[in-house]
């Protein structure tokens, strides 16, 4: 990992504390960003940074889901796999928008998936390819819900990752058969050997439900699209992600607004128009990994997931 994807990472996590102070009026000072307490002037011992984990619980999250995988410049079709995966992070749920009935949700985690035909018991038909995907990472989740009583409640959350993936590739004939494009035509198998046995940079966006059913127990269902870049175009890459991340911040001022006049409807507008807009710059990628940019087309998965979240 370069050095200034390394800056990268670090000034997203850092980001993510920024920004959460621009979405709710309701949030001090002292919530949601850096945050100096000194009893004097010259104090240097008393003093706190939150970083946005003030309140915050631990939290795990265990989910099992249905993938299916391709690539749009593929002729091929691939075995659809299952998944599994875990989320270690930290969970913080807050009133909002001064009502006692909506809560705001935060999720920030790392997590680590399995995605393989193995799991969901397939066997390939044809020349359908088999896949063994490992997949690691670190996301935020943010929603809004609503309160139904003092430990129960309903979330509605977008999340998205920055990940890395792993993949092994399973050809049904002779990898000679295929470099004769037999089987696999316009070059598909060198396209597949770009991602053989080493690391690539991916990205994901989710959005699902969260239901609380007591404080340390919370059942979770959401649907994801995420992308496997050939080739990690820092550059490229960083002007499609700042775009996308314009587009947000445009949409978040417009559901702020929706929050100030009517909050009740504020969560159920937040979760469809993120989600929205997600889905459709997720769309535009599959020709284009960095969309709008001149780029390849990347691994794409689809995906059902559903588990359950315990905090502590």
């Amino acid at each position: 990992m370069n050095k200034i994807n390394l800056l990268f990472i670090l000034l997203f996590f850092f980001g993510i504390g920024f920004t959460q102070a621009q979405k709710d009026s309701s949030k001090t000072d002292n919530d949601w960003k850096w945050h100096w307490k000194w009893n004097e002037w010259n104090d240097w011992e008393d003093w706190t940074i939150d970083f946005g984990f003030k309140d915050k619980k631990p939290a795990i999250s265990l989910l099992y889901g249905l993938a299916k995988l391709d690539r749009n410049d593929f002729q091929n079709q691939f075995v659809d796999p299952n998944l599994i995966e875990i989320k270690l992070g930290y969970i913080k749920d807050k009133a909002a928008w001064n009502t006692d009935y909506i809560i705001e949700q935060n999720y920030r985690y790392l997590y680590l998936s399995n995605e393989s035909n193995k799991l969901s018991g397939k066997n390939p038909q044809g020349t359908e390819i088999e896949s063994d995907m490992w997949r690691f990472g670190f996301g935020k989740s943010e929603g809004y819900g609503y309160k139904i009583t003092e430990s129960t409640a309903i979330i509605f959350f977008n999340s998205n990752t920055l990940n890395w993936s792993r993949f092994d590739f399973t050809f049904p004939f002779p990898i000679t058969d295929y470099t004769t494009h037999q089987f696999l035509p316009n070059n598909d198998y060198d396209k597949l050997n770009l991602y053989e046995d080493s690391f690539r940079f991916g990205t994901s966006s989710e959005g699902g439900v969260r239901i609380k059913l007591i404080d340390n127990l919370m059942l979770d269902a959401g649907y994801e699209r995420s992308i496997v870049f050939q080739r990690h175009l820092f550059w490229k890459w960083a002007g499609s992600a700042v775009i996308e991340a314009a587009a947000q911040g445009l949409l978040d001022g417009f559901i702020n607004e929706i929050f100030h006049s009517t909050p009740a409807a504020g969560p159920i507008v937040n979760f469809v128009l993120k989600n929205a807009l997600a889905y459709g710059i997720y769309e535009l990628r599959q020709d284009k990994m960095n969309w709008p940019f001149n780029s390849e087309a990347p691994i794409a998965y689809d995906q059902f997931k559903f588990g359950m979240t315990f905090v502590f």
